[in-house]
This record gives structure tokens, sequence and C-alpha cells, in this order.
């Protein structure tokens, strides 16, 4: 990272081989560590705060309605300017965007603590503090994950983005606990305060970095047409844009888990939250897993991830044709595992397919895409879901993600001149994709 006139060079990169990587092997790095501690405290406060929000917006209203605005407006900013936030990543220095985007968001929690606390707060409180912490997010997330690479190199890349999307799983399995104990106790104010503190931990992470042992990347200048510059970038590379549009696809008709879960546990299995809140755990355990999992595998696969996309559809179909409860609970964790994969997958290998410079842009589209997916196919998977019911809705999202990650494999196999191969290896059958020369050599051998 660029950290101004005069910064220092990055370390030679080390001879490092991925297949050998250990599951925590970025932790190594002191950069990266203190990166992650500070994230296992904020986004346990983020995740405090999410619940707390619905809740006061819930408590505030009555209305589920305002609860969904609350959500869309968080939302909002990203889809609006996401790509502007890629350009001005690529054109900052990342850590002290990360100081500043940090500390908005942090001031936000704060701010709106004191209103709830003081019993002065309504409603167009809670939606304006969720604008703002939106508009911070436009910059931070292309800003956190491109920064990743500048704090551990491409050798520990896989590794990094593994880590923290198990960080994130982590915390979502404690934030949401905490949250409805404090909630319970003492009121959603102080769940408020929790998370502006929280992140006190990621700034002082941050400012206790070694820049002369970043990797330096060089900023982009400031120029016009830098917006279609990154489009047109991804545009040229198959391995990008298909990727960015598997992920679309998975996240916006596969991903619909809020407008799922809750019409299982209430419609179908009659069972109320306890079942619904089951079924969250189980799947953000099984993500945890898939995170941890990629962590250990060290390098990001193409075919791990449309395996990985398929696997996720496939298993969606099944647990829509669950007879019971519990067979219906019990695949949520493998559900959550192999969607996690594709997620990590697509972040780490289009970090690794893209120059440095161009980074912010990329991970911006890519971000704007899977998180934008949610609000386009929610409205999607609830109209199937009130119209054929909720086993229909979940079969179809799940059918849709595999038959695309099925298309899209074949896309990318024909742009890179490969084949299917399938035969025996062992004594169990092996399907792999081959350079179409290998595979005319083999038929004409034979």
């Amino acid at each position: 990272m660029s950290t101004g006139p005069g910064a220092p060079s990055a370390p030679a990169p080390t001879t490092h081989d991925p297949r050998k990587s250990s599951m925590f092997s970025s932790l190594k790095v002191r950069n990266y560590r203190l990166f992650f501690v500070g994230q296992v405290i904020s986004n346990i406060g983020t995740w405090m705060q999410r619940i707390a929000q619905d809740w006061l917006v819930l408590s505030l209203t009555g209305s589920a309605t305002a609860v969904g605005v609350t959500t869309a407006l968080q939302f909002l900013p990203m889809l609006l300017f996401g790509l502007y936030g890629g350009v001005l990543v690529d054109r900052l220095p990342k850590r002290r965007a990360l100081l500043f985007t940090q500390s908005a968001m942090g001031a936000t929690g704060v701010a709106l603590a004191a209103l709830t606390l003081s019993g002065q707060v309504q409603v167009w409180h809670v939606y304006l503090a969720a604008f703002v912490v939106g508009l911070a997010t436009v910059v931070d997330n292309p800003a956190r994950q491109s920064f990743v690479s500048e704090m551990v190199g491409p050798d520990q890349l896989q590794n990094a983005v593994s880590l923290n999307s198990a960080n994130f799983q982590s915390a979502r399995l404690v934030g949401p606990a905490v949250a409805g104990v404090m909630i319970t106790g003492v009121g959603t104010g102080w769940a408020f305060l929790a998370n502006g503190l929280s992140f006190v931990a990621p700034l002082i992470g941050l400012m206790m970095m070694r820049a002369r042992e970043l990797y330096v990347v060089e900023r982009a200048p400031r120029a016009k047409g830098q917006l279609r510059e990154g489009l047109h970038y991804v545009a040229g590379r198959p391995e990008l844009i298909w990727t960015i549009v598997l992920a679309g696809f998975v996240s916006t008709f596969g991903f619909n888990f809020p407008v799922y879960l809750s019409a299982f546990a209430d419609d179908v299995f009659h069972a109320g939250a306890g079942s619904y809140s089951l079924f969250n755990t189980l799947m953000a355990v099984g993500s945890l897993a898939g995170a941890l999992l990629a962590a250990r595998r060290g390098t990001a696969r193409m075919r791990v991830l449309v395996a990985g996309a398929v696997a996720f559809g496939t298993l969606e179909i099944v647990a829509a044709t669950a007879p019971s409860l519990w067979l219906f609970a019990l695949l949520m964790a493998p559900i959550g595992m192999f969607g996690m994969t594709v997620n990590v997958t697509a972040n780490s290998s289009i970090q690794m397919s893209t120059d440095p410079a161009m980074r912010g842009r990329v991970m911006a589209l890519y971000m704007m895409v899977f998180m934008g997916g949610s609000p386009v196919g929610a409205p999607i998977a609830g109209w199937i879901t009130d119209a054929y019911g909720v086993r229909a809705g979940l079969a179809s999202g799940g059918a849709i993600a595999a038959a695309a990650a099925a298309t899209i494999g074949l896309v990318l196999a024909r742009v890179g001149n490969l084949r299917l191969s399938v035969g025996w290896n062992h004594g169990h059958p092996h399907v792999r994709f081959v350079p179409r020369e290998a595979q005319e050599q083999l038929a004409a051998a034979a």
C-alpha cells in the first residue's frame, strides 16, 4: 500500500507453496494479525447492531415493512454508488480510507446509542443511521477486501480471505446471542453503544501496523473515465466476468434464506421462532466450516467454485423436499458450507486475477453484484413462495443456482479450450476438464 511520499518499499515476497498452507498461516503476518483481531471485535458489534436496529424499528413502528425499509436504506448506497466507491479506493491509500470509514461507522453507533438511551430516538433517526452506514460501506467494503492483499501478499491471499469469512461467521454466532441478552437485560441503546465502541479495536490495529511491511500497490492517478475503464477491464477477462456472474446468480436466487427459513419454520413444520433460530445457527456453523476448509486449501480454483455452486443448488433442491424438520435442519450445515465455498472462492480468485491498480474497482463491482442480489431476489422468492409454496420457492432458487453454475462451467471450459474427461482412477470414477489436445492424443492412442 502506498502510504504517501517516501513510503518504504514492501518486502520481497517469500517462496511459498500454497499446497502446504496451514489453516491459519496468514495470521503469522503481524499486520494481518492486528487487522484480524480488530475485525473479530467489530464484527460482533456489527451483528449486535443489526439485531438491535431491527428490534428498535419494530418497537417504534410495529411494522415489518419499516424493518425492510431500514435494511433497504443500508444496502441502497452500495447499489447506487458502489462502482464509484471502487474508483475512490483505487485512488486512495487504503489504510487511511479504512481509518475514516471505520471511524464514521463507530460514530454512527455511538450517536444512535445516545439518542436511544436519552429516550429521544425516532424511526427517522434509525433510517438516517442505516443510510450513513451504507454510505461508509461503499468505500469500506472494497477497501477492506483489497487491503488484505497489501497486508499478506499474493501467496497468503486465499488463506487470509478465507479467514476473514470465518471471522465474520464466528461473529454471526456470537453477536446475535449477545445482542439478545443485552436487549432483554438493559435495552437496545446499550447494544448500539457496544457496537460503536467496538470500532476502537480495528482503529487501533490499523494505527499499529508497520507501513514498511505492507506490499506497496501503486495508486491509480485521478483521471476521467476510470469507472468505464474498470468495467472494460472486467468485460475483457472471462475469468472475472463469469465468476462475478455466477456469484450474482447464486446470491440473487440461492441466498434468500430470510424468506425461506422463516416460512419453513412457521408454515411447513409449524415449529415457531425456536426452529428458525436453529436453522440459522446450523447454517452459520456450516459457513464457518466452509471458510476454514477454504483457508486450508490455499488456492482458489475455478472448478472448486463451479462444483461448490452446483452442490449448493442441488442441496437446496433436496432440502425443499425434506419430509421432517430434523432432516431439513441437518441439511442447513452443508448448504452453509457450500455457500461459503462459493463466496470465498469467488472473492479470492477475483482478487488474485486482478491487477492491483484495478482491484478496488473490480472488488466494488463484485460486492455490488453479490450484496445487491438479495434485494432483487427476495421479492421474486417471496412471490414464488406466496403463489406456489415455500418448497417450490427454495427448489426453484436452488435449480437456478445449479443450472447457472453448470452452464458457466461449460462456458469457461470452452473459453479455456478444455473438454470433459470421464474415466476411472484406481477403481474410482474420475471426472475433470483436460486440454482438448490432451483429450485428442488419448483418443488417438486408444
